[in-house]
């Protein structure tokens, strides 16, 4: 019968992979930095698998997020900075901390009834209780402080205005929003027509930002908006292709109404 490998495995086989004697040369030779392209790429494709409803391949990929994680935890140890059990313990501890409705006496033992507060309530709580760690650790309380600088642009702008928001500085329903929206239109075709550069990107950046705001108040991702808009487009595009390539025209053939057409009968599918 086959072993099945667990938590304390996982954690030889990585000291194995990073062993400067009889380790894999590539695993030694990375750092924190190196990795990041492969952790981003790896959160992508959990994400890829769990939009196409591939649970199949979902394990694979939640296991190759989790070797990254490993994998950072591998280096710290290596320079005797932290290792991965401090990280769990770490986790756990900051879990219960911030989830009082369930652990109340901020034990992992301890119970409560069945909690009043609904959704929105945890998430208040939540970073209401993020706030007072901040200032227990003595870092600076500035709101806007710990909002990684290396998030999505989009993921971003929603997280610094929902942060604003939450001190009151907002305006009370979308439809101040929308007219902000329309005011930044209408000062990005001012900086088209004059053709300069640095003016365009300033604009347009505007008008992202304040659409990012807007999914605040609806409710909704800004990036699940436009994941699912891009698989709309190349489903409609797919199909377009399709009819060009049974043709036997060239796409220069196709004007553009003709492109247009296609357009419309794939809409009609949908």
């Amino acid at each position: 019968m086959t072993k099945q490998y667990g938590y304390e495995d996982l954690k030889t086989l990585m000291a194995r992979l990073r062993n400067p004697v009889d380790g894999c040369p590539w695993d030694i030779q990375q750092t924190y930095q190196t990795i990041v392209p492969h952790t981003l790429e790896e959160v992508y494709e959990v994400i890829d698998t769990i939009e196409r409803n591939d649970i199949n391949h979902l394990q694979e990929e939640l296991g190759d997020l989790l070797f990254q994680i490993v994998f950072y935890a591998q280096i710290a140890k290596d320079e005797s900075h932290f290792e991965l059990d401090d990280v769990i313990h770490a986790l756990v501890a900051k879990l219960i901390h911030r989830h009082p409705h369930v652990f109340p006496q901020g034990t992992l033992d301890s119970r409560s009834q069945k909690s009043e507060i609904d959704g929105e309530g945890v998430k208040g709580q939540w970073e209401k209780i993020k706030q007072l760690e901040k200032q227990q650790k003595n870092r600076a309380t500035k709101l806007l402080d710990d909002i990684p600088k290396a998030m999505p642009g989009l993921l971003r702008a929603k997280k610094i205005q929902k942060r604003a928001s939450s001190v009151g500085f907002d305006w009370p329903s979308s439809k101040g929003v929308l007219a902000k929206i329309r005011e930044e239109l209408d000062e990005l075709e001012e900086a088209i027509e004059s053709g300069v550069v640095n003016e365009m990107e300033a604009e347009l950046g505007d008008v992202f930002f304040s659409l990012a705001h807007l999914t605040n108040h609806l409710k909704v991702d800004p990036e699940l908006c436009v994941r699912k808009t891009n698989a709309k487009f190349e489903a409609r595009f797919d199909f377009i292709e399709d009819q060009v390539n049974q043709s036997g025209r060239a796409w220069s053939e196709y004007s553009l109404d003709e492109l247009e057409a296609y357009w419309q009968q794939a809409k009609l599918k949908e």
